[in-house]
């Protein structure tokens, strides 16, 4: 079976981009051959994948996708392929994986000359093309709030979509030897042992509410002094305008930016709680992750996986509209350490009980069978 793979950009710290290289390695373990299409590559290339970049440019990102998709087209409709899977939306795609959440549903949400532009025009026909009820794209869901968010406003058949379980691996759960791994990364850091170490995951950190977190040091820190604080900033973003507001904030000597990591699972171990105050986030394996590995968690509701949160009582939830006082004694009630080993304890036992795991592997069972369907369907 060939089948063409399309995302726009690859980098080794995405969550999206991780997903995608767990399900191409899956794809390939069932045999099939993997094309790839992207316009930018960074990390390792994909072993055993044809990788096929996308020579295009363009001044906005939504004529680049337009000049990405005819040149992809063009390319398959001279070197065809039996399936076409999209990790971003996009018209003419057989299988699509929402990593991201309802464009429509943001939009609507800003001011009525946004929903004039081109821009949006162009990103609510690519989300319509591929969940509109009278079209043929299977869709594989993260959350059941995605889904139901994409129904709402599309009303797309429940046929065509399939929610998937959660697909954190099995290598973040915490070691045997979680606590001399915590000690060791602790030293490696120059983390005092009476430290409460925050910890924020993520690629985009004004989706991810970076501001939001860096206030919550200030505001703790001012409320009470006599903790000592530190956050520690993980992802592949432009650091900048989130120093500057560090150093307005009187936090610059608390706030440490690490970029992208290849030890996230040992920095999970080391810190004390992460904060997830996200704007907006489909899933956010991150939230697993920290469970899994027994860090309690602090989140926004609007993380398509803080249901699990709640489910393991590893953390606490913030309600929607976002308010930064609860977010700041959210933080501060996990000072208590009897709090967060509780936590800990009961994140630990939802691991070990819940299928957290299989989301590539069963997600690869069905983009296999829907191009199977599809090929039957063509010849007759």
């Amino acid at each position: 079976m060939r089948l063409a793979l399309l995302l726009y950009k690859y980098f080794p710290y995405g969550g999206m981009q991780r997903d995608f290289l767990a399900f191409a390695r899956e794809l390939q373990q069932r045999g099939c051959t993997c094309r790839v299409y992207y316009i930018s590559w960074q990390g390792e290339p994909l072993s055993g994948a044809e990788l096929r970049r996308v020579p295009v440019t363009a001044l906005s990102n939504f004529r680049r996708d337009q000049r990405f998709l005819r040149w992809v087209q063009a390319d398959i409709a001279a070197d065809p392929v039996d399936g076409v899977i999209g990790f971003n939306k996009m018209p003419g795609l057989d299988v699509y994986f929402a990593a991201d959440p309802c464009f429509l549903d943001k939009a609507l949400k800003r001011s009525w000359w946004y929903r004039r532009t081109a821009r949006f025009r162009h990103f609510a026909a690519w989300e319509r093309a591929v969940f509109d009820p009278r079209g043929s794209t299977r869709i594989l869901t993260i959350s059941q709030q995605q889904q139901e968010t994409f129904q709402h406003h599309y009303q797309t058949p429940p046929s065509r979509m399939y929610l998937l379980p959660p697909g954190v691996s099995p290598q973040r759960r915490a070691p045997e030897n979680a606590p001399s791994l915590r000690r060791s990364k602790r030293e490696e850091l120059g983390i005092l042992p009476q430290e409460l170490v925050l910890l924020l995951v993520g690629s985009g950190f004004v989706t991810k509410g970076l501001d939001r977190a860096i206030r919550c040091v200030a505001n703790v820190r001012a409320q009470q002094p006599s903790v000592k604080l530190r956050l520690l900033v993980v992802g592949q973003d432009k650091p900048r305008r989130f120093r500057q507001l560090c150093k307005r904030q009187g936090v610059a000597d608390a706030v440490f930016f690490l970029g992208g990591r290849d030890d996230v699972s040992e920095l999970m171990l080391a810190a004390d709680v992460l904060v997830h105050p996200a704007r907006s986030e489909a899933a956010g394996v991150v939230l697993l992750e920290a469970l899994v590995a027994g860090l309690p968690v602090v989140a926004t509701d609007v993380c398509g996986y803080a249901e699990h949160v709640k489910a393991a009582r590893g953390g606490l939830v913030l309600p929607s509209p976002f308010n930064q006082e609860e977010l700041d004694r959210a933080v501060m009630r996990n000072i208590d350490g009897v709090f967060r080993f509780d936590c800990r304890e009961s994140a630990l036992l939802y691991a070990h009980l819940t299928d957290l795991y299989s989301m590539h592997s069963s997600g690869a069972d069905l983009m296999v069978e829907f191009i199977r369907q599809k090929r039957e369907r063509e010849r007759g």
